[in-house]
């Protein structure tokens, strides 16, 4: 929320999303959220995938979104245990399309022109450093994706 507020003023006058703890996306919003957005940022729990219905999302076309920023692979005993009870209902051919690699593609497929996401697991600290060097970046900077994925390497 910090880093919400303190790049508000900067670009973000039209952001609309869903923040906080207090309820979870439907999957109509997800759907919502996605196909009205010129950029998407998800900074949450497990993986992205896990969070939206595939078959949806692979029916989806969204070439509006310019940028999508996914800030999840974070794990805690209880989104491991949401994320293991979900998984039991999924083939492991499902389980792998969810991956980093197999996401970026599928969303490229749908449109989505640019994506920034973690690779591997990491710690909510780890991403809200990653959000705070995105915001600088991007927004108050103004670097390109590019460069500024370059200063995140680094």
């Amino acid at each position: 929320k910090e880093i919400l507020e303190k790049y508000h003023d900067l670009f973000t006058l039209q952001w609309e999303g869903v923040t906080g703890n207090v309820c979870v996306p439907s999957q109509a919003e997800w759907e919502q959220l996605l196909t009205n957005c010129s950029a998407f940022l998800f900074y949450g729990m497990e993986r992205f995938m896990s969070h939206i219905l595939l078959n949806r999302l692979v029916a989806m076309n969204l070439p509006k979104c310019h940028l999508m920023i996914l800030l999840d692979l974070v794990r805690s005993k209880q989104s491991y245990q949401r994320i293991t009870n979900s998984d039991i209902h999924k083939s492991c051919l499902h389980i792998a399309i969810e991956r980093p690699t197999e996401t970026a593609m599928l969303l490229s497929l749908t449109g989505v022109h640019s994506i920034i996401a973690n690779q591997w697991y990491t710690t909510l600290q780890e991403n809200a450093e990653r959000l705070e060097i995105l915001s600088k970046n991007l927004l108050s900077i103004g670097r390109t994706t590019g460069q500024t994925v370059h200063i995140l390497q680094m």
